[in-house]
């Protein structure tokens, strides 16, 4: 039991649900920083329909990575890059691994229905299938997204916009344009998990067509894009402080530059070798992951300082 439950944590890969997890604190953070008040068992049902609708993603895109013949002629698979092996490693069946993902795609349906239902206005029904399409159909036929070079797009704006929108919304229950914003460089950093990844990848994907953008690129002018978008996301938050989008705390994101100057350096240096990039791949992930935080943790911040100064001077 215990070995079986270790190879579906494999298959399913559970580190990685991190990245959108941290996207579901932001937006429940941002909620409660405006009105004050947090639904805590809501919170926790959106990150349980996050940590489902990630798991049948991941199960999902190993099967058609399978079906493709993707992951098994990548000779240089990584703990970032390459699937998880346990179709190529006959761990579990291909078969197994598509219901497992069904089954995910199900459980996350039915959380969703049940904060759609809690909430006004079907928002969350729409965030949901829109999420369940672009987690489908990434690698699924006739679609593919994840072959195109849309790929980072449709991960940033599915684990980033999207998921920060919906759970700011089941607390909320209302639109607003401050979570948008607020998750631009949490969905910019994202993307660049999976695109650092493609590095290791672009021979297979190269083998199969599949158009990624190292491969379309070549990947001397490819990483050029994860320099850019990494000072993007910097600047985007800088900017966002000075026409008073985000509060002035959101500033101790800078605090991670270090981070990214690692992986940055890195990047630079060994692009073109699998191995040696291994810690721009890890970089990238606690980047996000850090970055994240100290974003969520940024209006945290103003809004206990806030409340302290109305509490002394009011």
């Amino acid at each position: 039991m215990i070995q079986t439950l270790k190879v579906w944590i494999k298959a399913i890969r559970a580190p990685f649900f991190a990245a959108p997890l941290t996207s579901g604190i932001l937006g429940a953070v941002i909620a409660w920083h405006n009105s004050g008040d947090f639904h805590w068992g809501y919170f926790f049902l959106t990150l349980s329909g996050i940590v489902l609708l990630n798991a049948g993603t991941n199960l999902i895109n190993d099967y058609f990575d399978h079906t493709s013949n993707l992951d098994e002629i990548n000779k240089h698979p990584t703990r970032f890059s390459g699937g998880s092996r346990v179709i190529q490693d006959q761990l579990l069946s291909p078969r197994a691994i598509f219901y497992g993902g069904i089954l995910s795609f199900a459980s996350a349906s039915i959380i969703g229905l049940y904060l759609n239902y809690r909430t006004s206005g079907n928002v969350i029904l729409i965030i949901g299938l829109v999420g369940l399409f672009l987690g489908y159909f990434y690698t699924a036929h006739p679609l593919r997204l994840g072959y195109t070079p849309l790929g980072e797009i449709v991960t940033g704006f599915a684990c980033g916009p999207l998921i920060v929108c919906g759970s700011y919304y089941v607390q909320a229950q209302s639109l607003s344009w401050e979570p948008f914003w607020a998750s631009i460089p949490i969905g910019i950093l994202l993307g660049l998990i999976l695109f650092i990844n493609e590095f290791q990848d672009y021979e297979a994907d190269k083998a199969i067509g599949k158009k990624t953008l190292p491969v379309i690129l070549g990947k001397r002018s490819a990483i050029k894009l994860y320099y850019l978008f990494l000072g993007g996301t910097y600047l985007f938050t800088c900017l966002g402080v000075l026409i008073k989008l985000f509060p002035p705390f959101v500033l101790i994101t800078l605090l991670t530059l270090p981070l990214a100057y690692r992986a940055c350096k890195v990047a630079m240096k060994h692009f073109d070798r699998i191995i040696e990039l291994l810690p721009a791949n890890a970089a990238t992930i606690a980047l996000d992951l850090t970055f994240g935080l100290l974003f969520a943790g940024g209006y945290v911040l103003d809004r206990l300082v806030g409340n302290a100064m109305n509490t002394y001077f009011g």
